[in-house]
């Protein structure tokens, strides 16, 4: 049937409405669509006044639309905007995390800022799955909307130094087979400037020596190679997002020094790091560079990103990390503590003990901070907080909360971390 795209929503489809016999419209969702555009699409499955459909053709194309980069997209799981200019993928984010907002039920939405860098080449982590298909080991990911593997052959939006490290790990498949052919995923991590990696290996059972040889073959091709490990999975089963790993044996560094503006971070293999290696820096500046004052606070803290920089304005800061191994490490000294705890842990003692901050920064898993989070940010009543999101939906749940308790939604700012997909990052400033 044809189909006319009305906009764009979250998850990277095309919405169209189709009439149905009872003078209702049913939401049509169209991938690889752009608003305003006339297509010729199919129908391969129905829901609850929804139907899902597959491009067959566009008839009429939008002026932002052009020849996708990478020769796996639309088939790979990864991408959803290829299809799309960079400039027109920026407005469809800025128009996506308007209405999502504005759904959540905030009034006074202030203007979007938006801030980006180059589209291309900027992960600095992949993770890869690893299988044989006709007999010759491969790397890839997953077909769109599946579990079924695909084998790659290129990654665009990957730092050119992670692709070089799978090409390189598959030439050395049948010296060291029995590594390569244990392992089901395989990730690679690189400092900014690509002069330093790491290597993480998944494997479904460990074999008995040569790993120490294997990554010394590895480390002749790549130089930057600074450290490997393994990660033994207790269970094979695929397609899932996270996996009982119990750590094997290991060679090298354990993680390495990921240089961010004037301060330099140690990240251990496998911790969490900004996965956009353009982007860091601005985030760092619009979270941190124009506050000042006695007391701030980094909850969901990670290694201590924005903790260093809070430090060079704030006469104290406390970061909070559930998981502070590298946080410990990162953030040591006068006027500084690491606290090792769950946001919901530290912030029901501080409302106990009555401490407010001038500032609190928090940058949380995709589910957001939650209700009982809002709930206790209420009471301490700190002065400004600054609201990191990588999900527009939470985020707006959040928000909504925060402005019922009685902070005012300041600023807005789209953070493209997530060039060609439909993931976004927001920083919201609030205050009282």
């Amino acid at each position: 049937m044809k189909l006319s795209i009305d906009k764009v929503v979250y998850g990277g489809a095309g919405l169209a409405h189709l009439q149905s016999d009872d003078s209702t419209k049913e939401a049509v969702f169209v991938p690889f669509t752009l608003p305003g555009e006339l297509v010729e699409a199919e129908i391969v499955d129905t829901r609850a006044g929804v139907r899902d459909a597959v491009l067959e053709q566009v008839l009429t194309p939008s002026s932002d639309r052009v020849a996708p980069r990478c020769i796996h997209f639309g088939v790979c799981g990864g991408c959803q905007y290829q299809h799309a200019s960079y400039e027109a993928q920026l407005r469809l984010k800025q128009n996506i995390l308007q209405e999502t907002l504005e759904r959540a039920g905030l009034n006074s939405i202030p203007e979007i800022q938006v801030h980006a860098a180059q589209p291309w080449e900027y992960r600095n982590r992949i993770r890869l799955r690893v299988a044989k298909v006709d007999g010759e080991l491969r790397v890839g990911y997953l077909r769109r909307g599946s579990t079924e593997f695909l084998p790659i052959q290129m990654c665009p939006i990957a730092a050119p130094l992670l692709w070089r490290a799978a090409e390189a790990f598959l030439q050395l498949a049948r010296r060291f087979q029995p590594w390569t052919d244990s392992a089901e995923e395989i990730e690679f991590f690189t400092s900014g400037d690509e002069k330093k990696l790491q290597m993480q290996l998944f494997v479904r059972s460990q074999p008995a020596k040569g790993f120490k040889e294997f990554c010394e073959a590895l480390r002749e091709q790549l130089p930057e190679l600074t450290g490997a490990g393994v990660q033994i999975m207790q269970s094979s089963v695929r397609g899932r997002k996270s996996l009982r790993v119990q750590p094997g044996v290991s060679w090298g560094a354990a993680g390495l020094n990921y240089a961010a503006m004037d301060e330099t971070y140690w990240v251990s293999r496998g911790s969490f790091f900004q996965v956009n290696r353009f982007m860091v820096a601005p985030l760092i500046e619009l979270v941190t560079a124009v506050r000042s004052g006695t007391l701030a606070w980094d909850l969901y803290a990670g290694v201590g990103l924005f903790s260093r920089f809070l430090a060079k304005r704030f006469t104290n800061v406390v970061a909070v990390e559930a998981a502070a191994g590298d946080l410990d490490v990162n953030f040591r000294g006068t006027g500084k503590r690491a606290v090792t705890a769950t946001t919901i842990e530290f912030l029901r003692q501080a409302a106990i003990e009555r401490d407010r901050p001038d500032l609190i920064v928090m940058d949380p898993p995709r589910a957001g901070v939650g209700a009982e989070v809002c709930a206790l940010l209420a009471r301490v009543k700190a002065k400004e907080l600054v609201y990191v999101s990588c999900d527009p939906a939470t985020l707006g749940r959040d928000l909504r909360a925060m402005v019922d308790s009685g902070y005012a939604l300041n600023q807005l700012h789209l953070v493209d971390m997530f060039p060609q997909t439909f993931h976004q990052e927001t920083v919201a400033v609030l205050g009282r």
